[in-house]
């Protein structure tokens, strides 16, 4: 009887809330904004008209704040403009500016606090904050659609980040543009993350990823980032289906990074190298493009246990580089610099490729040997090599290339593109 007593008295409570949430319209004016919110229930819904509002104040009801794209939320310059410390809270259609300028305290154009559970933050326009938006602590948080543009002013490492996610299990982060600012999103300490579809530009890193371990980085784009895709310290990771055009130093980078799937990604035209590996172990790499960089892959720092397969590396004016590197599965890439032939029209080349000769390691190690490549005994070691190939070192080896590359390129850059 009791039982049924406590039943009752919860579906009445529960319809009771239900009945009390309802849409309050919003007109602009000085603190208008405020009043409403203090006046209203958890679960309603504050409509705003077009115009300006005072931002500056943090959300304890768990409410819904929506505006038409014509709605601008004005920050003091202090603080954060919207901070929000209750969960399931709705934020869509504004446009927010005026965050203070304290790393310390993060300011923000959105500041998600760890009791910000399950919070939405979808199509806003974040223009001159220091950080967009900030998902401190808060679970299966997501930001999705909105346009972050960060500032321009200081020193690229002195700005905040488009978005920040620290410790937040089950964040999503969709479908963004970002530009400017220091990071496109930095994520540190969390874990069961997915960073899909957003389009990064003039940033230092496009995805700068720390301790984040079992998380997904998938159909992004970066352009003109210093860096596009940093994997560090982390295990199973995915990194999918992204696109770098013209990074300035790496497309990807692992560093430390172990275990990781890195799969049908697109690097072409980078600064330095395509994907640079420091450190990182048993990860596997397939189906990639890596084109048009001064490297294609560089190994360094013990890299072991990884298997690279069915990649393709094409115009690289060094495919691979390795120091100290050992222990790979090289199997079935196409190399662009192959001159081989395929008498059974298996779309396997009849003679194993080594990207790399003895005189290609003397260099790495000991730059200065440079002035001697035009010197008679060079020569002599390059000729030796190519007729008595039981000369060339270790190393890389691909026993099975192929003859052609494992996908279209182009298509896959236009699919990515097209998505975002």
């Amino acid at each position: 009887m009791l039982a049924r007593i406590i039943i009752s008295l919860f579906w009445v409570t529960l319809l009771s809330t239900s009945v009390m949430a309802a849409d309050e319209i919003v007109k602009p004016g000085k603190n208008a904004l405020v009043r409403a919110i203090e006046m209203a229930n958890s679960g309603d819904r504050l409509i705003l008209e077009a115009g300006d509002y005072v931002g500056g104040f943090t959300l304890t009801k768990s409410i819904e704040i929506h505006g038409n794209g014509d709605v601008n939320i004005i920050g003091a310059e202090t603080g954060s403009v919207i901070r929000v410390d209750v969960p399931d809270v709705v934020i869509s259609g504004l446009h927010l500016t005026g965050s203070g300028s304290n790393h310390k305290t993060i300011d923000s154009g959105v500041q998600l606090t760890k009791k910000a559970a399950n919070a939405i933050i979808q199509n806003n326009y974040l223009e001159g904050n220091l950080y967009g938006i900030d998902v401190h602590g808060a679970r299966n948080a997501l930001v999705r659609n909105n346009t972050i543009i960060g500032r321009q002013g200081r020193r690229m490492n002195r700005r905040g980040n488009g978005v920040y996610v620290w410790n937040a299990p089950g964040a999503r982060v969709e479908n963004n543009k970002i530009k400017y600012g220091r990071d496109g999103i930095f994520v540190n300490s969390s874990r069961e993350n997915t960073f899909t579809n957003n389009r990064f530009e003039d940033l230092r890193f496009a995805v700068h990823y720390m301790y984040a371990d079992k998380s997904e980085v998938s159909g992004n784009v970066s352009i003109g980032n210093h860096l596009g895709y940093a994997i560090m310290f982390t295990t199973h990771v995915k990194i999918e289906n992204n696109l770098s055009i013209g990074d300035r130093d790496h497309g990807i980078m692992l560093n430390y990074a172990n275990k990781a799937i890195v799969k049908g990604n697109v690097i072409q035209n980078g600064g330095k190298k395509c994907l640079f590996m420091y450190n990182a172990n048993k990860n596997i790499l397939r189906d990639n493009h890596f084109e048009g960089c001064p490297i294609g892959i560089h190994f360094t720092a013990g890299s072991e246990r990884n298997e690279i397969v069915g990649n393709s590396f094409i115009g690289n004016r060094i495919q691979v580089k390795y120091v100290g590197s050992r222990d790979h599965d090289w199997r079935g890439n196409f190399w662009s610099d192959h001159a081989a032939f395929d008498v059974n029209g298996d779309n396997i080349a009849d003679q194993a490729f080594r990207p790399n000769d003895t005189m290609d390691q003397i260099l790495w190690t000991q730059p200065t040997a440079k002035l001697l490549l035009g010197s008679p005994a060079i020569q002599l070691i390059k000729w030796a090599q190519k007729e008595f190939p039981s000369l060339l070192p270790g190393g890389v080896i691909d026993e099975q290339p192929r003859m052609k590359p494992t996908f279209n390129a182009s298509m896959a850059a236009k699919r990515i593109q097209g998505r975002i």
